[in-house]
């Protein structure tokens, strides 16, 4: 009997963080609604979401995020204004986000880490595999990277982690896959191990984790039973190691170019690219920074 393939319907976003990086702008606003050109950094996400077949978004707030369930939901004074204003092509854009998908929420009362915003969505999950994707890693690519992973996920039919080549000494602020490539298909790296931000020379591959995951219901069980780490945090590499004594977890080398929009200077390098590529500003943006004689 040929075995069942299992679907990615959900995507998790922990989007609890305090986002300290950025004061005194997200003193306020969420670091997710952040935007790039004309666009929020979740939005992003959920787009890539939506086009692997994900139905389903579940968000982990925490205080001071009320903003990303309003922007999702449906707006009846805007939508108002501009109907009579017979503004149709901006309705369809206020309209289109709040069709994107089926989003809950729930609530990450303390901030302990990545792995226990993932353990919040426990219940909302339920026993079936499920996508993650951290907002502030932005993957520009012909095919979204969340559905080459699901791609690959129905190939393999276990958990998978989004990675990239880092070159140098920049290895040392990720998670680092030690891994071999799977001879059928060498863009899947057979995950041996996981160091967390090696050192330069004691790093056993090039290989990054990056905010792409795909992760089995087992995922809940190891988080539950991890012992946490500094500042009593759950860290969802410690579970990823402790599901590899159980199943095997793979590697992805995804086709696209990552940007960091975690941090200023890769916010603001995302930013000048996305508005090159903007179909109605790239143009005159361009211009201005050719006038400006960098």
């Amino acid at each position: 009997m040929t075995p069942r393939i299992q679907k990615i319907r959900k995507a998790v976003f922990p989007a609890a963080g305090m986002g300290t990086r950025f004061l005194p702008a997200t003193k306020a606003m969420p670091k997710e609604m952040l935007t790039l050109v004309d666009k929020p950094l979740i939005q992003y996400g959920v787009e890539e979401a939506v086009a692997a077949g994900c139905t389903e978004i579940i968000i982990i707030t925490g205080r001071g995020k009320a903003v990303l369930e309003d922007h999702f939901d449906k707006s009846y004074e805007l939508e108002a204004t501009l109907a009579a204003r017979h503004k149709d092509a901006l309705l369809e854009v206020a309209r289109t986000v709040s069709h994107l998908a089926k989003i809950t929420y729930t609530r990450q009362s303390e901030p302990l880490g990545l792995g226990h915003a993932v353990l919040m969505a426990k219940e909302l999950v339920g026993n079936e595999p499920f996508a993650v994707i951290l907002p502030d890693d932005i993957v520009e690519s012909d095919v979204p990277c969340m559905k080459q992973m699901v791609e690959a996920f129905h190939e393999t039919q276990t958990s998978i982690l989004g990675s990239e080549v880092v070159e140098g000494a920049a290895i040392q602020n990720y998670g680092c896959l030690d891994c071999t490539p799977d001879p059928k298909n060498p863009r899947l790296l057979a995950v041996k191990d996981m160091v967390e931000k090696p050192k330069p020379e004691e790093a056993p591959s090039q290989n990054a984790i990056i905010g792409r995951y795909i992760l089995t219901p087992r995922i809940f069980q190891m988080l539950e039973t991890i012992t946490p780490g500094a500042g009593g945090e759950l860290q969802l590499t410690d579970a990823i190691k402790a599901l590899l004594r159980h199943e095997k977890v793979y590697g992805f080398s995804y086709e696209g170019k990552r940007h960091d929009a975690g941090d200023k200077q890769g916010f603001l390098r995302a930013t000048v690219e996305f508005a090159l590529r903007h179909p109605t500003l790239g143009p005159s943006f361009r211009g201005w920074l050719k006038d400006l004689q960098l």
